[in-house]
């Protein structure tokens, strides 16, 4: 039997126990975090995720609490290579197994491929989201190909004319060795 849970903060095991589904299209902007990394304002940015909780056997112990997380939106960010916009695709699918307290996680999840976290009665799902979408961000942002021709060189004329009728300090030295042979 599926339930809609909707509430913030979220009970994750009665979620998992009751196999709860939650799914919601938020606008960009309630992601406080993500939203200052768009190099352009928009309004209408979304951000679409879904979580769904269970609860697995365990041969000889108690079931554990599970919680997966899918989400994916796009970023306006800005090509390092070019410097104009980019459109980055953002996307998070990931199973997190819950335990009952921070000491136990920190060491399970120094041994195990799992992502482990403690149970929190105060657990903010959309927080997680969002922190498993800042974690996708590239850090280096840039096109596949930039539609624009990258210069990998600048020539400055000004620059170049005033260095070459500047004295070179060291053929001083060369006259000087010159004239001191003969």
């Amino acid at each position: 039997m599926k339930t809609e849970i909707a509430s913030t903060p979220l009970d994750v095991r009665a979620f998992a126990q009751s196999a709860g589904s939650r799914a919601q299209q938020d606008l960009l902007q309630k992601y406080e975090r993500l939203a200052q990394e768009v190099s352009a304002p928009a309004a209408d940015l979304t951000l679409n995720w879904s979580a769904q909780g269970e609860l697995r056997a365990v041969p000889g112990g108690e079931p554990e609490v599970w919680l997966h997380v899918q989400a994916d939106t796009v970023l306006p960010l800005t090509c390092q290579r070019c410097l104009t916009p980019v459109d980055v695709a953002l996307a998070v699918d990931r199973s997190f197994r819950f335990v009952a307290d921070e000491e136990t996680a920190a060491a399970l999840d120094d041994e195990s491929e799992d992502d482990v976290l403690a149970l929190d009665p105060e657990f903010d799902l959309a927080t997680l989201v969002e922190d498993e979408l800042l974690m996708e961000i590239p850090l280096v942002p840039r096109h596949e190909e930039c539609p624009v021709e990258v210069k990998l060189e600048v020539v400055d004329p000004a620059f170049e004319a005033a260095l070459a009728e500047k004295p070179k300090p060291f053929a001083a030295l060369a006259q000087l060795r010159g004239e001191g042979s003969d």
